[in-house]
């Protein structure tokens, strides 16, 4: 029960994480599940099923808050969709031996890609509320993020909201909302893919529920802290998190001892530290947050069509 209640608790921080910066669900709540001693195929697939419930509940909250494009759902989600069953499938063919590095490794990177992201680079701040990207740029980028996120027990969040932030063309509530929002469909297809390659002996219902019952409480406070939340700040925290958890975990998995471990820990908590630093300086220069690049709805409407 015990147990149940830290995982539960878990899952209500990465929703908070998720809800407000538009990723992390998967890799924070993967995490946890692997420190609980769960294979990387049966986290990852009860991670999945958790998140067709918070997703829904989040998409939800995001709607009611305005800040989805529907139109940018369905041109990123269904994609998603495809690759995450496929990925799901991936993952459900690798043993066990070989799943748990290839899972940490894939942690660590998208922990860095978010901690150097979020630390170095900050995202442009956009106001337009419609996505102006067309099929041409969002149908990649739905296999890949969903292949991604199915493979490494999340990364829909990562590959896509920071894509989408990156291009600096759209609202940073309308990115994270429909990103959100359309991971929905990415974690219906991964968890069929995950029950037709393991079968419903490859998920961990307890687990799944508790990481339901937490993420479905904080849904409707991350909706409306995604206005209110220092964006960078979250992504450095979250980032480094990650990287952190999985570094030892990918160490532990190909064989280095424990003694060596620390070192390695230690100089990634130094760099992690100084990166909140450089985060916590910026905001108080003022620079936390980017000027708005203010781009016309007119000039969207042509772009819609690619």
């Amino acid at each position: 029960m015990r147990k149940l209640i830290l995982i539960a608790f878990g899952g209500l921080l990465a929703q908070l994480i998720d809800g407000s910066l538009g990723m992390a669900y998967g890799v924070t709540s993967t995490t946890v599940l692997l420190a609980g001693g769960l294979t990387p195929a049966v986290a990852s697939a009860s991670v999945h099923l958790a998140e067709v419930g918070t997703n829904l509940a989040s998409g939800i909250s995001h709607w009611r808050l305005k800040n989805v494009d529907w139109w940018l759902v369905l041109r990123l989600g269904l994609p998603g969709a495809i690759g995450s069953f496929l990925g799901a499938t991936v993952l459900s063919k690798l043993s066990t031996e070989a799943a748990a590095p290839a899972m940490a490794a894939i942690l660590v990177v998208l922990g860095l890609f978010i901690l150097g992201r979020f630390t170095l680079r900050p995202p442009k701040v956009a106001t337009v509320r419609r996505s102006p990207h067309g099929a041409k740029f969002l149908a990649p980028l739905g296999v890949i993020g969903g292949f991604v996120d199915a493979t490494g027990g999340g990364g829909w969040g990562p590959v896509s909201t920071t894509a989408l932030m990156s291009a600096g063309r759209t609202a940073p509530r309308t990115v994270i909302g429909s990103v959100d929002t359309s991971e929905f469909l990415v974690s219906v297809a991964a968890s069929i893919g995950f029950l037709f390659g393991l079968g419903t002996a490859g998920v961990n219902f307890g687990y799944a529920l508790a990481l339901l019952a937490g993420g479905l409480v904080a849904a409707p406070i991350a909706a409306w802290l995604v206005t209110r939340i220092p964006a960078q700040l979250m992504g450095t925290l979250v980032g480094g998190i990650i990287v952190l958890t999985n570094t030892g975990n990918l160490l532990k998995a190909v064989g280095v001892q424990s003694s060596a471990n620390l070192p390695v820990q230690l100089g990634i908590g130094v760099v992690w530290a100084a990166a909140i630093a450089v985060v916590i300086a910026r905001r108080r220069r003022g620079g936390a947050t980017p000027e708005p690049v203010e781009v016309k709805e007119e000039a969207t409407a042509g772009v819609l069509a690619d």
